[in-house]
């Protein structure tokens, strides 16, 4: 019997529950959060509430921001967002950014990450990107070791500064 094929859609209203707790499942969840947004205090992974509608209504409206699902018998098991950046450097060429990857932990192993990544890759061809580019926390050897395998290479030093 072959097994189900996977499908990458953009997202939908209706899947920001799902996409929700595929950030809820992650086990480094609680560990990322900024301190003044953990535990209850802003960041909750339990509901969707208005900022995730907002976010995705925001992306509806952006050609060039675009939040995604992976479906597996018709269930969200993933989940990632593309975004594309005109930059002035490189002769003014347009990179594409991949963030919030997340597969849910029933579902990994089963080639829905590799699916992903080639949809994005494909996509950001398909766009003219120069690159494709991602961060991963620096906790997430395994991440790294996936990506790697992708073709990504550990090439820069991501850092962040939370604002709020």
């Amino acid at each position: 019997m072959t097994p189900d094929p996977v499908r990458i859609r953009p997202a939908r209203e209706g899947d920001l529950s799902a996409i929700v707790q595929l950030f809820a499942d992650d086990e480094l969840a609680a560990g990322n959060a900024p301190a003044h947004l953990a535990g209850g205090s802003g960041l909750e992974y339990d509901l969707a509430g208005p900022g995730h509608l907002a976010a995705l209504a925001e992306m509806d409206r952006d050609p060039n921001n675009r939040a995604y699902v992976a479906e597996l018998a018709g269930k969200v098991v993933g989940t990632f967002q593309l975004t594309f950046i005109r930059q002035l450097s490189y002769g003014g060429c347009l990179v594409a950014q991949i963030e919030s990857v997340h597969v849910s932990s029933q579902a990994r192993s089963q080639g829905i990450g590799a699916t992903m990544m080639r949809f994005a890759i494909d996509e950001a061809r398909r766009r003219g990107a120069l690159r494709v580019q991602l961060t991963s926390n620096v906790r997430r050897t395994r991440a790294h070791q996936f990506y790697e395998r992708l073709g990504f290479h550990p090439t820069h030093v991501g850092m962040k500064l939370y604002l709020r």
